[in-house]
């Protein structure tokens, strides 16, 4: 069964989709189980939360755009009619990496907008 409804809005920085028949407990451990198999670490803030990391912030610091860092946060939103609104925000500019890295942070955002809207 396809949760997802449709993509509302994907500007720099800032994914937001609607689904639909899921509930934000069923939800959270969906995304937790999909992003861990993408490599991510996933650390549950509060209820419908998330916080998405992957590589080493310091490494990235120190090496640039050798090194893969990414973060982002997923909040979950109730809405009516038994609809969920998730929005997934940029955490880390890529500015540490420079022109590669900010490039590095946009493709893993539109990767990500389309491993959402699989779920």
């Amino acid at each position: 069964m396809a949760l997802f409804v449709k993509n509302l809005q994907a500007v720099d920085g800032l994914i937001s989709n609607l689904y639909k028949g899921i509930s934000a407990d069923e939800m959270t451990k969906k995304v937790t189980e999909v992003m861990e198999q993408q490599g991510y670490q996933v650390t549950n803030d509060q209820f419908g939360n998330l916080i998405l990391e992957k590589g080493s912030r310091i490494k990235r610091l120190l090496l640039g755009a050798f090194v893969i860092y990414f973060k982002f946060s997923v909040t979950m939103a109730p809405g009516v009619n038994n609809e969920l609104t998730i929005n997934i925000f940029q955490q880390s500019s890529g500015m540490s990496g420079g022109l590669i890295g900010m490039n590095q942070i946009k493709t893993e955002l539109a990767r990500l907008n389309f491993l959402f809207s699989n779920i």
